[in-house]
Formats: C-alpha cells, sequence, structure tokens
C-alpha cells in the first residue's frame, strides 16, 4: 500500500468529520484518540481521494456526494468485514443503534471491548477504540455502525444502513439518466 492510498481508518475519520466539522487538527486528532500527525496525513489521504475538499476555514469539508458513492458501492470490496470468533464488546452492523428498532438480531455482531456489554461475534472496527464512541461520539458511532452492516450485511440490511447514512449525510444519490 502506498502512503497515499486509502486507509480503512481512514473511513472512520471522514465520517466523524461529516458528523461534527472541526476547525483544527488538535481537535480532530483528540476526538478520535490520535496524534496530530496521524490525522493530518488522514485528511491528506481523504483529500487526495476526493473524500474531503480543502476549505478556507478549519481543515476540509467532506465531499458527501463522494463519500456515499464510496460507502454505498465500494468500501465492502475495499474493507470487507468477516464475523470471527464469539467475544465481549460493542454492538455493530445489525446489531448497532441503527437497527435497534426495525431488526431483531438473532447473533449479534460486536466491536471486541472489554467493557462491552453485548457478547457476539467479534467484527473488527473501521477505527481503532471505536467502542468508545459510543460514549463520545454517538452519531459518529452509528455511522459506523451502518458502514459495518453495508460491509458485511445482507440485502436488507444493506438497505437500511443505506437510507440511514443518506439521511445524516443530508444527501440522496445521483440519479443517471438512461440513454435510449
Amino acid at each position: 500500500m502506498t502512503a497515499d492510498a486509502l486507509h480503512a481508518l481512514d473511513v472512520g475519520r471522514a465520517l466523524r468529520l461529516a458528523e461534527s466539522p472541526v476547525a483544527d487538527f488538535r481537535t480532530f486528532a483528540d476526538d478520535l484518540s490520535l496524534s496530530v500527525s496521524t490525522a493530518h496525513a488522514a485528511v491528506k489521504r481523504l483529500k487526495l481521494a476526493g473524500l474531503v475538499r480543502p476549505s478556507s476555514a478549519g481543515i476540509g469539508t467532506v465531499n458527501r456526494h463522494a463519500l456515499l458513492e464510496f460507502l454505498e458501492h465500494d468500501v465492502r470490496y475495499a474493507f470487507p468485514a468477516a464475523a470471527g470468533a464469539p467475544t465481549r464488546g460493542v454492538p455493530t452492523a445489525h446489531a448497532g443503534p441503527v437497527f435497534a428498532e426495525v431488526m431483531d438480531s438473532a447473533e449479534a455482531l460486536v466491536w471486541k471491548d472489554p467493557q462491552g456489554t453485548v457478547e457476539g461475534r467479534a467484527l473488527s472496527p473501521l477505527l481503532p477504540r471505536a467502542g468508545r464512541l459510543a460514549e463520545r461520539a454517538p452519531g459518529t458511532y452509528a455511522l459506523l455502525t451502518a458502514v459495518d452492516a453495508l460491509r458485511i450485511g445482507r440485502a436488507r440490511e444493506r438497505d437500511i444502513a443505506r437510507r440511514y447514512i443518506r439521511r445524516v449525510l443530508k444527501v440522496q444519490p445521483a440519479h443517471r439518466s438512461s440513454v435510449a
């Protein structure tokens, strides 16, 4: 992987910026328990990928249309997910907050976390220490669990996740005109 290639972690970082824009790298780094240099490198990769645009105020503006397109069509192939061994952790994907009132999950997927309250099969999160987001940044936590549903879910789960992400990002996919 080249230094400029998008990292799986950058998806979570883009979601955090979309959910809560910040003015400086220190705040962004602190939000996600990163070093300032790691935060800066992430934003640089996101800009190169077209997921964040430079802005005169703050560290950049999320290109919501590009992020939505990437999440809906590419994230499950670029950063595939697989359920692991049973463990205790923080619920994600179809066991996460986006699905709480919509689906009854027979077997939970969780991000392994010793302080987690749910037993389920382990799923590697796109962000390190993602389990902390449930308390520190509930909006980003919900978005990240919806992205996990896009990565590992069945058709119905992916559809629910897509609709949720579109609503939160306040963007609808571009409709392409058909050529007759």
